[in-house]
């Protein structure tokens, strides 16, 4: 381990939602960060916001799923920030139906965006990690892992991921990184807003029959993820790796 491993992260999806909460938290935590995400306008400025705040950051534009622009996006946040040493693999996408009417592409873009997303940043990212002797990284998982109607394409994703992160936790432990999930119950974002509209709901109607079923009688916010990834990648988390921790105000199996 180096005397003082960098303290850079990257977060990716973190343009809005989950991503952009645990960005800004990281950020207050006293990581420069790398927000990464498709929108180059989000990104750009959540940057500006979290250095007008008195961070470090820089947004940068990718699509996950493309191993050049991967590498591309990695090495210029190595470059403009120092070696990154956290990667938080939120970005995601949801393209849902029953799986007589899912297409190839429903398919093949969700687990494109997920499951070989997190490969290609993760492969990026751990050779700076080992290098340094330290490292974290979190994935993004879901309840939806445990099977979820009409989302055959992202449950199969995002138990995709758990596996994913157990395997890194076994093949990394011994360079001093670290690799948890969390996988969050219903969160009140634009994703959930999309499901609500897609079901014919109001989403202020759709979040109250979610928390009717959830025993702490309320959905999550982007903030309660955020606050268990800050604590993931925390030094006082070192001794918790390969682990899925779900978020969801109840127990889950």
């Amino acid at each position: 381990m180096t005397q003082s491993p960098s303290r850079v992260a990257i977060v990716t999806g973190a343009g809005r939602g989950i991503g952009a909460a645990v960005a800004a938290r990281l950020s207050a935590d006293g990581f420069a960060v790398g927000l990464l995400d498709l929108d180059a306008d989000a990104v750009k400025q959540g940057a500006e916001t979290l250095t007008a705040g008195g961070g470090r950051a820089v947004g940068v534009s990718l699509d996950v799923s493309d191993a050049e622009q991967v590498e591309r996006a990695v090495a210029q946040v190595a470059d403009e920030l120092g070696p990154p040493t956290v990667l938080i693999n939120n970005a995601g996408i949801t393209r849902d139906n029953l799986l007589f009417k899912m297409t190839d592409q429903d398919w093949d873009s969700v687990i494109g965006v997920h499951l070989r997303g997190s490969f290609l940043m993760t492969r990026a990212v751990q050779k700076h990690m080992t290098e340094q002797g330290w490292g974290r990284i979190v994935n993004l998982s879901s309840t939806s892992a445990l099977g979820n109607r009409g989302q055959v394409n992202y449950s199969a994703a995002k138990a995709g991921l758990q596996g994913f992160t157990k395997t890194l936790a076994i093949e990394l432990g011994k360079f001093g990184v670290t690799a948890n999930a969390i996988a969050p119950g219903f969160i009140a974002t634009d994703m959930t807003a999309a499901t609500a509209e897609r079901v014919g709901m109001d989403f202020e109607d759709f979040k109250k029959a979610a928390a009717e079923q959830i025993p702490v009688r309320r959905v999550g916010e982007p903030a309660d993820i955020a606050n268990l990834a800050a604590f993931l990648v925390s030094e006082g988390a070192g001794f918790i790796s390969g682990q899925v921790i779900y978020v969801a105000g109840g127990p889950k199996d």
